[in-house]
C-alpha cells in the first residue's frame, strides 16, 4: 500500500490561514515523502470550472516531476436531494469531475452517495449548519425517507458509472455517512449499481466510528477486486521514546488513542491491495489562546503522518517477508 497527501488537509477551511496552492500541495507532498496526491474536487483546488484541459496538464507535469503523481480526485457530491434541479447540478458537477479526473491522469474519483457540505466561519469550518440544511431537505423522517435517498442515490451514481466508463475513469465509493451507514451498506449499493467502473473507497477511521472493531475482517468483505482508494486521518504526535502516536477524533468530538490502523494495513495486505491511503486532515482544530491552529499544525500532523503510516506499511511488509521465507 502506498502512502497519500489529499489535498483537503491545506484546503485552508480548518487551520487558520490561506490555503494552499496545488503546486504547493505537490511540493508538500514531495517533501513530507508522501507517495502521490490526491486533489479535493473544490474550490480552491480542483473544482472544474477553474480547471480546463491545459490546466490540468499543467499540474499532471508538475505533479510527476516532483515524483508525487496525482493518483485520485475527490467529489463532493450529494445524490440525495429530493428536489431535481438539485440533483441535476450535483451531475453536471461529477460529469465535469470524471473529465477532469482523465485530463489529470488520475485513475480514480472518489465518489459520495450524500455529502451536506461545509459552512466557513471566523473559526473555520464546522459541519453541523450543513448537516442541519441536509436534514431539512430531505423533508421526511424513517425508513421511507431513507429508501427513497437511497433510489436517488442509486439512479446518479448509476448516470455517471456510465460516463467514468466512457473516459477510462474508476469511481470509489466511500464507506462515508449520510446514507451509507457503513460498509455494508457500501458494499450494497455497489452490488445494485452493478457497474465495473463503480468500486470501493474503505476507509479505517470512518469503518472504526461506524462500529467495525475487526478490520481485517471487514477488509475481506470489501475484497481486493473492489478496494481502489483509502484514507486515513487524526493528529499524531510523538511518545517520550519518539514513536509517532495516533489520536483519532469521534464525531462527538471527543479524542481518543488510534489503536486500528496496524490492523487495517494488514487487512489490505490481506486482500493484496496496492493502490494509495490519502492522508486527510478535515475536522475542527484545537484552539490555542483562543484562536485556531494556524498551518504549522497541519504541516506538523502531515509530516508525522506520513511516518506513521509508512511505518506501518513496512512492519508488514517485513512480517509478511519473514513468513513467507519461513
Amino acid at each position: 500500500m502506498k502512502v497519500g497527501l489529499y489535498s483537503i488537509t491545506y484546503l485552508g477551511v480548518w487551520y487558520r490561514g490561506s490555503a494552499l496552492t496545488l503546486e504547493q500541495v505537490i511540493e508538500r507532498a514531495r517533501r513530507f515523502g508522501y507517495e502521490g496526491v490526491e486533489v479535493d474536487g473544490k474550490r480552491p483546488h480542483g473544482n472544474p470550472l477553474d480547471l480546463p484541459a491545459a490546466r490540468c496538464r499543467e499540474l499532471r507535469l508538475r505533479a510527476a516531476d516532483a515524483g508525487v503523481p496525482i493518483y485520485a480526485v475527490a467529489a463532493n457530491n450529494d445524490f440525495s436531494s429530493p428536489i431535481p434541479e438539485h440533483r441535476e447540478t450535483q451531475l453536471a458537477y461529477v460529469k465535469e469531475l470524471i473529465r477532469m479526473t482523465a485530463d489529470l491522469g488520475a485513475p480514480v474519483l472518489r465518489m459520495f452517495c450524500a455529502w451536506p457540505g461545509v459552512t466557513l466561519g471566523e473559526d473555520g469550518g464546522r459541519y453541523d449548519v450543513a448537516q442541519r440544511v441536509w436534514r431539512i431537505a430531505q423533508h421526511e423522517e424513517g425508513d421511507a425517507a431513507k429508501e427513497r435517498a437511497w433510489v436517488r442515490c442509486r439512479e446518479g451514481l448509476v448516470e455517471c458509472a456510465g460516463w467514468a466508463a466512457e473516459h477510462g475513469i474508476t469511481l470509489a465509493l466511500q464507506n462515508h455517512p449520510p446514507v451509507i451507514d457503513d460498509h455494508h451498506d457500501m458494499l450494497r449499493m455497489i452490488a445494485e449499481v452493478d457497474a465495473p467502473s463503480l468500486k470501493a473507497c474503505f476507509d479505517a477511521p470512518l469503518a472504526h466510528m461506524q462500529g467495525v472493531t475487526d478490520m481485517r475482517r471487514a477488509a475481506a468483505d470489501v475484497g481486493g477486486s473492489l478496494q481502489v482508494l483509502s484514507h486515513f486521518g487524526g493528529e499524531y504526535e510523538r511518545d517520550a521514546d519518539g514513536r509517532v502516536q495516533g489520536v483519532v477524533w469521534h464525531w462527538d468530538g471527543s479524542r481518543t488513542p488510534e489503536h486500528f490502523y496496524g490492523d487495517f494495513v494488514r487487512g489490505m495486505a490481506d486482500i493484496g491491495y496496492e493502490g494509495f491511503a490519502g492522508y486527510e486532515l478535515c475536522h475542527p482544530l484545537p484552539k490555542v489562546d483562543g484562536k485556531t491552529v494556524g498551518i504549522e499544525f497541519a504541516d506538523l500532523n502531515a509530516q508525522l503522518a506520513a511516518e506513521y503510516l509508512h511505518g506501518l506499511v513496512a512492519a508488514v511488509k517485513t512480517r509478511t517477508m519473514a513468513q513467507t521465507s519461513s
